[in-house]
């Protein structure tokens, strides 16, 4: 029997777990995967989901309501953070894990059909694609997720703006969900005080070809890809639709990849490249970003950048500025 619903679909995709089987062999790989998708498993039901199936390592799963989904979004990652299922009874590991699991969470929310319980439709797909634009340990959403949720909870979200997603015609306004304090935090919660806010942003320069632009404030944070729907397009076939992005966040601006093929990293006098797979890596100074190869390589796509002091930028504008060099 065919039935349609408004529901909110939860991706969950485990990331570290192929590493683990050549770390722990087999055996104990598989056992941490199967536990730790359980558990995953058992909080969304904590919270009214319904666990639609299991993806290897991973989930797919829908909500009633997107603020259930958020909130279960929110438990998936606080109990990642501390070790998942590691100290549960019914785990028997012999060798320990040297660093836990990343997890990624994509959410939709949209008409869906149930059929065969299985659930298919637009929400779905959407979910699902969210998936390649999140690093580790982040929850995206769309915005037909956020605009349902009340105006508190829409305040723990940031706007990426329109994304390209994988296989879809039409971009997707997508917003990233900032970690929920903890007790004992000094950040702000939906019913304490306020926590004072980090300062004004410093600007980034992004220097492509001609490409000259300087971002800060609300032109932050900034999409750097292929795509016509990029903040920074790069046109170039080795880059990805929508390749990394720059945020401000913690008092720092940070670089977080989304392609397939890598992102690299080059700081001014320090000969080292460091490579980003689906990582993030924080931007002090000046140097190059390598998109989709490495800087060192010919006529590689690299994108200058220098973190510049508000004063350098404040005398034009704190926003986004287009320079000709």
């Amino acid at each position: 029997m065919t039935e349609v619903y408004e529901r909110t679909v939860l991706f969950a995709d485990l990331r570290g777990s192929t590493s683990m089987y050549e770390t722990l062999g087999n055996a104990d790989a598989t056992a941490v995967v199967t536990q730790s998708v359980s558990m995953l498993a058992r909080i969304i039901a904590s919270h009214g989901g319904h666990v639609v199936k299991t993806l290897g390592d991973g989930l797919m799963a829908v909500f009633a309501e997107p603020a259930a989904a958020v909130a279960a979004a929110d438990d998936l990652h606080d109990a990642m953070a501390r070790g998942g299922p590691s100290g549960e009874a019914d785990l028997e590991v012999t060798t320990p894990l040297r660093e836990p699991m990343k997890l990624q969470v994509g959410l939709a929310h949209g008409e869906v059909v149930e059929m065969s319980g299985d659930v298919f439709g637009d929400a779905v797909n959407v979910a699902a694609r969210l998936l390649d634009h999140a690093s580790d340990n982040e929850t995206l959403a769309t915005e037909s997720v956020v605009e349902r949720l009340e105006e508190w909870a829409r305040g723990r979200f940031r706007d990426l703006d329109r994304m390209q997603l994988r296989g879809r015609l039409e971009p997707v306004h997508v917003h990233l969900l900032e970690a929920a304090p903890r007790v004992g935090d000094s950040a702000a919660t939906a019913y304490g005080d306020i926590a004072p806010v980090a300062s004004e942003p410093e600007g980034i320069r992004l220097i492509w070809l001609d490409l000259n632009r300087i971002y800060a404030g609300p032109s932050l944070p900034v999409i750097l890809g292929r795509s016509p729907q990029a903040t920074y397009i790069i046109d170039d076939n080795r880059v990805s639709r929508s390749h990394a992005r720059i945020d401000w966040h913690g008092g720092t601006f940070q670089l977080v990849d989304l392609s397939y093929n890598g992102t690299y990293v080059r700081f001014d006098n320090d000969p080292e490249i460091i490579s980003l797979r689906r990582g993030a890596c924080t931007l002090h100074g000046s140097g190059v970003v390598g998109l989709g190869t490495p800087p060192s390589e010919p006529l590689s796509p690299c994108v200058r950048f220098e973190v510049m002091k508000f004063a350098d930028t404040q005398r034009q504008s704190p926003f986004e500025f287009d320079l000709k060099s």
